[in-house]
């Protein structure tokens, strides 16, 4: 089973898949090509995708049971103990979490003292 995905991709991209896999929603592709086929079909998404992003995911004989490649994502797959995970990227500018501001919000005040 092999599952493409195009995010903002040219619509003659679009075109192309539909000849191997099909587009059960927009931008989303699914089929069972074979594997020369499945790496043919990613190195024309690579080759002609522009500014968009994709990703390939695939059945394949390992722990998981499926593997996936991206292009152009800021989300990478990386390699933990054997799993492959997802690594997020580093947020340091603007985290929620140092967004927020000291002391009590108005929700807050407003039910510890009563107010309405």
């Amino acid at each position: 089973m092999t599952v493409i995905v195009l995010t903002n991709c040219p619509p003659g991209l679009r075109g192309f898949l539909t000849r191997w896999l099909l587009e059960i929603s927009a931008g989303v592709f699914i089929g069972n090509p074979s594997s020369r086929i499945r790496d043919v079909l990613w190195d024309e998404v690579q080759q002609y995708a522009g500014q968009g992003r994709a990703l390939l995911a695939h059945t394949t004989n390992n722990e998981q049971g499926f593997t996936f490649r991206t292009h152009d994502h800021a989300w990478h797959p990386t390699d933990h103990e054997g799993l492959t995970l997802i690594q997020r990227p580093n947020d340091s500018k603007g985290s929620t979490s140092s967004a927020r501001k000291p002391g009590w919000s108005a929700a807050s005040k407003r039910r510890r003292f009563g107010k309405r």
